[in-house]
């Protein structure tokens, strides 16, 4: 194949054709030349068959962050390659850049470094690399079908884990959470807890807490001290159905969904808790359960990478085949999904009772801070927005309405913005942590 440089050596015996006698054949001698010299280019041109790719890198990255992923291209050939590589991505991968060039001698090798800022999260895969051998005079070069460098791509897939912006807050949470589960423990026992250990008692304790027997034992007075109960069964369920791609703020209501979620995950692994997740819609989309609690976490978090808004009506008789088909221990239940009057009266309300007969229930919604900011009227505020105002009223009004019933039931709601949504969460878990009402 030609390049756009081999165009020159046409226009560069323009002049020639147009000042000689004979322009046809003069114009013929130009063409010929410039042919012998684009095949000759091309005869040099290393071939592309002994070149060898390999990746290392990055293989998971956090939304917001870089990632560095290297492509080293091997020549096993005999002849130098002149080369010219286009490590093409997906567009949400946010790679760059895309071309790359290099010398490559007979038994060298070159590494070329792709920087990927993702925009999404989830898996972010390598498309295809293109590969093209120059000739030394820039005329003409090598090129394979696409099928061919598709065989020959290394595969390479970058997962992108879900941003968690309510990072910031975990020392906070888990402050509160050493208070609240055992590395302070309590002087007298309360609902909720269990025994914890003996020590010496001390001026202050309760008397009531004096374990006699003991204190006989051991010729001294020794009090029973107690701390929350663990091994709680906390369950995460995601509704990953339409309403969660209803965009909040400048990214879509099942991130918001994610970032609490991963919150209450950490927490309630740091509290010696088991937690689970489920993410449904018309299906169940993911689901993890089991294993050790460490790695789960990290089982976790990498499920809720995957997640993304489908469209579809979410079926809440899953989620009711899932929670009580199974003879399960009572657990708690957040249910992560959108306070909207139609989905909660045709999906949920019906089956809340049955769910709070046997499980503490949560219901977590985001709530747009845009629809608070259009209920208020400006100064000097027209028609329209009077009109503005007025639905922004309706759809709080109805919220509430939907908050109210959801709590009749024997549910707890949590009902916040984005900024404060995750930390809103938390805080009920640890609240019903210390009180004992896993």
């Amino acid at each position: 194949m030609i390049t756009r440089r081999f165009a020159l050596l046409p226009a560069l015996g323009l002049p020639l054709v147009a000042l000689g006698p004979a322009p046809w054949p003069t114009l013929g001698a130009v063409l010929a030349v410039a042919a012998l010299l684009a095949g000759l280019d091309l005869a040099i041109a290393g071939p592309l068959t002994g070149l060898r790719l390999r990746r290392d890198g990055d293989r998971t990255v956090w939304l917001g962050n870089t990632a560095r992923v290297v492509l080293t291209v091997a020549n096993t050939g005999r002849r130098t390659v002149r080369l010219h590589l286009r490590d093409s991505w997906v567009p949400s991968a946010g790679a760059g850049p895309l071309f790359h060039t290099a010398v490559l001698r007979e038994g060298a090798e070159h590494a070329f470094t792709s920087i990927l800022t993702p925009t999404r999260h989830g898996d972010r895969p390598a498309v295809r690399v293109t590969l093209r051998s120059a000739g030394p005079l820039g005329l003409a070069y090598r090129q394979r079908r696409q099928t061919w460098n598709e065989k020959n791509t290394p595969a390479w897939s970058l997962r992108v884990l879900p941003r968690f912006p309510s990072r910031r807050i975990l020392p906070e949470k888990l402050a509160r959470l050493r208070i609240v589960d055992g590395t302070v423990v309590t002087r007298g026992r309360g609902q909720g807890t269990e025994f914890d250990a003996l020590r010496e008692y001390v001026i202050g304790d309760d008397v009531r807490s004096i374990d006699w027997r003991a204190s006989a034992r051991a010729h001294d007075v020794v009090v029973r001290t107690w701390r929350p109960e663990r091994d709680r069964r906390v369950f995460c369920i995601v509704d990953t159905g339409r309403t969660s791609a209803v965009r909040i703020g400048d990214a879509p209501r099942l991130d918001a969904s994610i970032d609490a979620a991963l919150l209450l995950s950490v927490l309630a692994t740091r509290a010696d808790d088991r937690v689970d997740l489920l993410a449904m819609d018309a299906k169940v989309r993911t689901r993890v359960e089991g294993g050790g609690q460490r790695a789960k976490l990290g089982r976790l978090i990498d499920a809720m990478a995957s997640l993304h808004p489908e469209l579809a009506e979410t079926d809440f008789t899953l989620l009711g085949q899932e929670m009580l088909r199974r003879d399960r221990k009572r657990a708690l239940l957040v249910i992560f999904t959108a306070l909207d009057t139609a989905p909660m009266i045709a999906g949920l309300l019906p089956l809340l009772p049955k769910l709070t007969a046997r499980h503490k229930v949560i219901v977590a919604g985001v709530r747009d801070p845009l629809v608070s900011r259009l209920a208020n009227l400006p100064d000097g505020a027209s028609a329209a927005d009077v009109h503005r105002a007025a639905a922004a009223q309706r759809v709080l009004a109805e919220r509430d309405r939907v908050r109210d019933v959801l709590a009749h039931s024997g549910a707890t709601v949590v009902d916040a913005d984005a900024g404060t949504f995750a930390g809103q969460v938390a805080d009920v878990y640890l609240l019903l942590k210390a009180s004992g009402r896993l």
